[in-house]
């Protein structure tokens, strides 16, 4: 959700989960993930008394799409937003996906 920007999700979408950090367990947040009509996944903080549901398979898919993010942004182009139209810029987000995609499976060739 941080790094959309908005957190909008496209309308098509039928969104099951809310996925976030540690750092987003509030009270305030998980009403508005349910709200949503989302199920929040969210690790509890340490101090809970009352430990919320959390299933770990879906946490390390979202730690697996923040590395994908990370690894975007060590393309300069990409991470200063150098291209002004947005169309350029998604060719840009395509092309840097293109290029992590055949390093990761050119190495396990």
């Amino acid at each position: 959700m941080h790094d959309s920007g908005s957190g909008c999700r496209p309308k098509h979408q039928d969104p099951s989960f809310g996925l976030a950090d540690k750092a987003y367990d509030a009270d305030w947040l998980r009403r508005a993930i349910e709200a949503a009509g989302a199920t929040p996944n969210i690790p509890a903080m340490p101090h809970r008394k009352w430990k919320p549901c959390f299933t770990p398979r879906l946490y390390r898919q979202r730690n697996r799409i923040e590395r994908f993010f990370n690894r975007i942004k060590h393309f300069r182009r990409v991470a200063t937003r150098y291209e002004k139209h947005a169309a350029n810029y998604l060719a840009m987000l395509k092309l840097a996906a293109i290029q992590i995609w055949l390093q990761t499976y050119e190495s396990m060739a």
